[in-house]
């Protein structure tokens, strides 16, 4: 087993790597958690797979559960979905003594995290994520959120779980399109990593059956890299803003075109930025080609949609990373180098205009 920890001051805790780790996920939580009940969230996906043998590991280590179970897909992650969640919780007579276990990807994690935070004024809660994109990215930090009008994560909190486990074994029931979508954050993370053995493991990455092949080695070098910016900045006002590299442009994807899947819109992102930054002589020559050669080789998209300047400009205008009328991008100087560069948004235009 492969553990990365995350030493945040107020709020450690451990984060598990393992091939066959849910299988006794009951004994794990038993090493973080007292006996208590708990509510295990999954979604219509994921239950049927899951989440009979995840209550039974969990029951046979003397937990009681409770399930709530919501629609698969992004429309879930709502104040409405939280409502659905709240009202089986009360409905199973739940205190601040009990718990949160969400099972599931990256929708089921944050609306799982965000009740878990604001229920009874938080509960324990513990991320079980079965996608490659919650393995890698949504499940590390503390970031929990719904949706909100026509602004992804816009009502959030900060709130660490107790326990990450992961067990690459639940990537074998991705459809290959959710497998590769993950793929784009790890890209990401490889990319402004200054360990170049990370790079070197993304080179070796040519087919999406490889993605199976090395998800452990994969989820701990972007886990390792992602919880080390966490540690620095936990509350995402400094350092930690780098990880939005390929999100600002990536996240107007997801808003014009909604059946874009996260990582697919993160891989387009941060081609189009990084070309950008050639053009303006922020990242060295040949940047771009070299991301984009290791998102195609596993089909990710890299084309960037022919968006009006004005289509996107209007997105970014709405994007929670604006700040007294300035938004900050992440740009590669280089591979294995990161900077945050502030542009104002009235300068927005003519920068992406270039």
């Amino acid at each position: 087993m492969s553990t990365v920890h995350v030493g945040l001051a107020d709020h450690p805790y451990d984060i598990l790597i393992e091939a066959g780790s849910a299988k006794r996920l009951g004994e794990l939580v038993s090493s973080v958690w007292s006996r208590r009940k708990i509510m295990v969230v999954s979604d219509s996906n994921v239950a049927p797979l899951y989440l009979n043998e995840t209550c039974a590991t969990l029951e046979k280590a003397g937990f009681t559960t409770a399930t709530t179970v919501i629609q698969a897909g992004e429309a879930s992650k709502t104040l409405t979905g939280a409502q659905q969640v709240y009202t089986e919780l009360i409905n199973a007579g739940f205190s601040r003594s009990d718990g949160v276990l969400a099972l599931g990807g990256g929708v089921v994690g944050d609306l799982a995290g965000f009740v878990a935070s604001t229920f009874m004024r938080g509960l324990a809660y513990i991320q079980v994520p079965t996608s490659l994109l919650s393995q890698v990215d949504s499940s590390v930090g503390g970031k929990t959120a719904v949706d909100f009008g026509s602004g992804k994560n816009l009502i959030g909190t900060f709130y660490q779980p107790d326990l990450v486990v992961i067990d690459p074994d639940h990537l074998q029931t991705l459809s290959q399109r959710n497998l590769v979508e993950g793929y784009g954050e790890v890209v990401k993370m490889a990319a402004m990593s200054d360990h170049p053995e990370f790079w070197q493991l993304i080179q070796t990455i040519n087919a999406p059956e490889d993605l199976l092949t090395h998800a452990a080695e994969l989820s701990q070098f972007a886990i390792s890299a992602k919880a080390a910016l966490v540690v620095d900045d936990e509350r995402d006002t400094g350092a930690r803003r780098l990880l939005n590299f390929g999100h600002t442009l990536g996240h107007a994807v997801e808003l014009l075109r909604p059946d874009t899947l996260h990582g697919e819109a993160v891989a387009m992102g941060m081609i189009a930025i990084t070309e950008l930054c050639e053009q303006h002589g922020l990242t060295e020559a040949g940047t771009a080609d070299a991301i984009r050669d290791r998102l195609q080789v596993v089909g990710l998209p890299t084309e960037f949609p022919d968006y009006s300047i004005d289509q996107l400009v209007t997105q970014i205008r709405m994007d929670k990373k604006v700040k007294n009328d300035t938004v900050v991008l992440v740009t590669l100087p280089k591979l294995g180098q990161t900077r945050l560069y502030p542009v104002a948004l009235a300068d927005l235009p003519a920068f992406l205009a270039k």
